[in-house]
């Protein structure tokens, strides 16, 4: 079950309570006050996993409480701290403030921790409030209270190219075609029910190349207001950096107008927002190997006219396939290199 979406409540251990304690001890006549500190409340941190791939076992279990600190005690003796848990959550999740909508923090590199609720300060005891004119105290302080906080989750895939179109547009093929992913292929609208992965390799080592394609479910006419599937995909091509649109030219797909399906898909993507409709686009006539020869020509023509990058494959024949992998390649390898940090010296 692929869960990108979750819900949670976080409560940070609350701390000590500080001691009222006098020392008694033989031969300690006035032994004064001994009273220890509480111990200081657990922290609940988030850390980013590789290990996990979706937010599922949020979904099922969305209270987290991190423990308690010990209360002070005599002769001084500091309570516990409390101890903290860690909450681990797939690479590439943005954590939400749930009443404010604000983004607390981007997990976008593998091992990143973030304290998402502070453990309460454990309470002075009474040794702390003796003074030359005060020295019996009967004060201490209570524990402060942990941080309780409720955050929203959500999951974007990284990925590097992002395959997007009308349903049965030969998106899964594709993927199964240039990588080891295994997406669910058949003859009907909507197979894929969520996104897929893959790794696409060109070259041989040492000049060995790798990037991440990610497969969306297709989009139709009217997604941006809850049409088929909707849009709620779509946040996993946020962080791509490439966008192949694949447009099915053969007659099987019933629709006429192959110029007409792309506007579709632009208008939804410009629809959605958050910058998708001003990523490089890379267009891709799918399915030649069946294609109906004028939905073809009108189609390289369009590409020409709007100076996209044209490429006609077929994932059965594999015919374009090694062409369109090492246009991703260089226009992946283009974008990384445009995001790399200056060195510093």
């Amino acid at each position: 079950m692929f869960i990108d979406e979750a819900r949670i409540l976080v409560k940070a251990g609350d701390g000590g309570n500080g001691c009222v304690a006098f020392r008694r001890e033989k031969f300690v006549p006035r032994g004064g006050p001994s009273g220890g500190d509480g111990g200081r409340g657990g922290d609940v941190v988030m850390q980013s996993s590789q290990q996990h791939n979706t937010l599922i076992h949020f979904r099922f279990n969305p209270e987290h409480k991190a423990g308690r600190g010990r209360h002070g005690e005599g002769s001084n003796c500091t309570g516990s701290d409390g101890e903290s848990i860690t909450l681990k959550v797939p690479v590439g999740t943005s954590l939400f403030d749930a009443e404010t909508g604000e983004l607390v923090h981007d997990f976008a590199l593998p091992g990143e921790s973030f304290v998402i609720a502070k453990g309460g300060r454990g309470g002075r005891g009474n040794q702390h409030f003796a003074t030359p004119v005060h020295q019996a105290p009967r004060e201490s302080e209570p524990g402060r209270l942990g941080e309780e906080r409720t955050y929203r989750l959500e999951l974007k895939l990284l990925a590097d190219v992002g395959l997007v179109g009308y349903p049965n547009a030969g998106k899964s093929t594709l993927i199964s075609r240039v990588s080891a992913a295994k997406p669910k292929i058949a003859d009907y609208p909507f197979t894929t029910l969520q996104p897929n992965l893959g790794v696409v390799t060109v070259g041989d080592v040492p000049n060995e190349e790798s990037y991440v394609v990610a497969d969306m479910p297709g989009l139709i006419e009217g997604a941006h207001l809850g049409a088929g599937l909707g849009i709620q995909f779509l946040r996993h091509i946020e962080r791509t950096r490439v966008l192949v649109h694949l447009i099915d030219v053969s007659d099987s797909s019933g629709r006429p107008d192959p110029i007409e399906d792309f506007k579709v898909i632009c208008a939804e993507l410009e629809n959605f927002g958050h910058g998708l409709a001003e990523k490089p686009m890379i267009m891709v006539a799918s399915k030649v190997d069946t294609a109906n020869p004028e939905k073809l020509k009108k189609l390289t023509a369009s590409a020409k006219r709007r100076k996209l990058e044209f490429h006609a494959i077929s994932a059965v024949t594999g015919q374009g396939i090694e062409d369109l992998k090492w246009s991703l390649a260089k226009h992946v390898r283009e974008a990384r290199d445009v995001e790399a940090p200056e060195p510093v010296f």
